[in-house]
């Protein structure tokens, strides 16, 4: 008599060959389960499910965002006819809130262009959604009881830790990341080798992130680091300390070792976000990188006046590897980008 088999992580079921699914049937059921999670947990908090573009005469001018573009070979009516496709839906739903419309979420598919490996795919699943009348820190606690809810379908729970980006390096490094010398943040990488060239001190502290603190954090926890400095803003708001330095009030959420969500206290000064688009046009710039045309709505909607909130924009593709505790993004879609 053959003894029965253990079934195996649901993730890891095989396929026949690579005109079918990187996914598991059963992952792929999962992840229509957590799709109705999050619209029930929004429905019974009042936020409405909105669609908005796919296809925009703006892009993102973030540095570190590499958008899609393409050309419309229809009618214009005198606008651009190259297009951009969203790196997420922000711009047009913070449009939204300017006219009024309040709480809202979207959950659908954004593009960038540049990733596609182990846990990344150029087209992937957000979720993002705005508070009205709440800051970063409120926020936390909200997301942080989605991906419980999330976490619920797999049976399990994840215990939440709250913490200062400053607090964090001081506790677990000995630096200090708002004053140390770009040298003591250099140092504290250790045994972790790179090729320093062109790297700014900003992306020391993000190598100290993904190399040094990523990795240590508990698989059974999640950990919300706000406040984080002034030179990583993007889109928050800023505030000074009681020692007089600025802090960027954001936040992100990690569940393990996976960044599963980046929020902020939401920026409503239309200068001042105009001004961070010309920085943002002058770093591209200088690196050779196509810089995309401003959102010009979004600036007038901003003088129009967006409402005090925060927002967070949420990985789903993440939130379900780290539900899985997989490694790689082809075993939670359909399809990865090398079976597209």
């Amino acid at each position: 008599m053959r003894a029965a088999r253990t079934p195996g992580p649901i993730w890891k079921a095989r396929v026949p060959a690579d005109w079918g699914p990187s996914a598991s049937f059963d992952a792929l059921r999962l992840r229509a389960a957590l799709n109705a999670r999050i619209r029930d947990f929004f429905a019974a908090r009042g936020v409405v499910e909105v669609d908005t573009p796919v296809l925009s005469a703006a892009g993102n001018t973030e540095p570190n965002i590499a958008p899609f573009s393409l050309d419309f070979n229809g009618r214009t009516d005198g606008g651009p006819r190259t297009r951009w496709l969203r790196t997420s839906p922000e711009y047009p739903l913070k449009r939204l809130l300017a006219a009024g419309f309040g709480d809202c979420y979207e959950l659908g598919r954004v593009f960038r262009d540049g990733e596609a490996g182990g846990r990344h795919n150029p087209e992937f699943t957000m979720l993002e959604w705005y508070r009205v009348g709440w800051d970063h820190r409120r926020l936390v606690i909200e997301t942080a009881e989605l991906v419980n809810a999330a976490l619920a379908l797999v049976d399990r729970r994840a215990v939440l830790v709250e913490t200062t980006y400053r607090d964090l390096y001081r506790d677990r490094l000995g630096i200090d990341p708002m004053t140390a010398a770009d040298d003591e943040l250099r140092a504290a990488l250790g045994e972790v080798q790179v090729d320093p060239t062109g790297l700014t001190r900003d992306d020391w502290l993000d190598l100290l992130m993904t190399h040094r603190l990523q990795p240590g954090f508990a698989d059974d926890a999640m950990i919300a680091i706000h406040d984080w400095p002034a030179s990583q803003c993007a889109l928050a708001r800023l505030r000074r300390g009681d020692d007089g330095i600025a802090v960027a009030e954001r936040f992100e959420l990690y569940l393990g070792a996976l960044e599963v969500a980046n929020g902020y206290h939401e920026l409503a000064d239309a200068v001042e976000q105009g001004q961070r688009f010309e920085r943002d046009a002058v770093v591209r710039t200088r690196r050779g990188d196509v810089v995309p045309p401003v959102d010009g709505r979004l600036l007038d909607a901003l003088r129009s006046g967006l409402p005090d909130c925060a927002g967070v924009a949420l990985g789903v593709d993440r939130l379900m590897m780290a539900m899985l505790g997989t490694g790689r993004i082809a075993d939670v879609v359909a399809f990865d980008f090398f079976r597209a």
